[in-house]
């Protein structure tokens, strides 16, 4: 099942999950992908908003009201899965309304492969150097079996003494989240972590607790709407999209 938490409040960009794209909300365009994907059963919006339910009412889309003290996104899927038979929660957030089903069936595909992989999520390679210095843009380094040994803000690895650049691959962090239903349950339990506050990266506080995070490589590429150029582009680019085909 996916879930897809869609808080009204947002900081830099107003009540942007309920922004029209193509005469639609952006958040229903984030619930359409989702509910393509080929392993996704089933997909639902999970907000703490009345707006939200009412700008959603005239579309095909499966709505849960969810408590307002939730502090994060995983809280509010926390809850949603509480109540679900699926086995599989899916994590996916809501302003990201040009993601590709096929990144959400590349996310959930480890879980199906092993019954003990708690959690996964997806990188992509970084090719331009100045998104590795942005710390808006979350990298991770793994192992070499594809697990997550850390997340950062900064860039990581660090390229010491002007070592050649080209030797050092950076992979940005592709916020879509995989969880085993009884790991997502028990990690909504427990208190913030150190790193996961210094660094302010939630997924820090399972390597904390000592679990394991797969991390899969993807080609797909999405767009978080967090400023009004956001969502100019993605706009026109959904826009763009709808001509081609007609």
């Amino acid at each position: 099942m996916a879930v897809i938490p869609a808080r009204l409040a947002s900081t830099r960009l107003r009540e942007k999950m309920i922004l029209p794209i193509a005469g639609k909300p952006l958040v229903f365009h984030t619930y359409e992908r989702a509910r393509s994907a080929e392993l996704v059963s089933h997909a639902v919006i999970a907000t703490d908003s009345e707006k939200v339910l009412e700008a959603l009412a005239p579309f095909d889309a499966d709505v849960i009201m969810t408590s307002p003290d939730h502090v994060c996104g995983t809280d509010r899927v926390a809850e949603v899965a509480k109540d679900s038979d699926a086995e599989i929660i899916v994590n996916v957030q809501g302003d990201e309304p040009l993601i590709d089903p096929k990144c959400i069936d590349e996310a959930i595909r480890p879980l199906l492969d092993d019954p003990k992989l708690p959690m996964s999520t997806l990188r992509r390679k970084l090719e331009d150097s100045e998104r590795v210095d942005d710390p808006n843009v979350v990298k991770v380094v793994c192992d070499t079996n594809g697990f997550a040994l850390y997340f950062s803000r900064s860039p990581i690895p660090h390229v010491r003494d002007g070592a050649d650049w080209a030797t050092a691959t950076h992979w940005e962090h592709i916020g879509l989240y995989v969880y085993r239903k009884e790991f997502l349950l028990e990690h909504a339990q427990k208190a913030a972590t150190a790193l996961e506050t210094a660094e302010k990266l939630e997924q820090l506080r399972v390597l904390e607790s000592g679990h394991r995070i797969r991390v899969v490589e993807t080609q797909c590429e999405s767009i978080s709407v967090d400023t009004p150029e956001d969502l100019e582009r993605v706009r026109d680019m959904i826009n763009n999209d709808k001509k081609g085909k007609a």
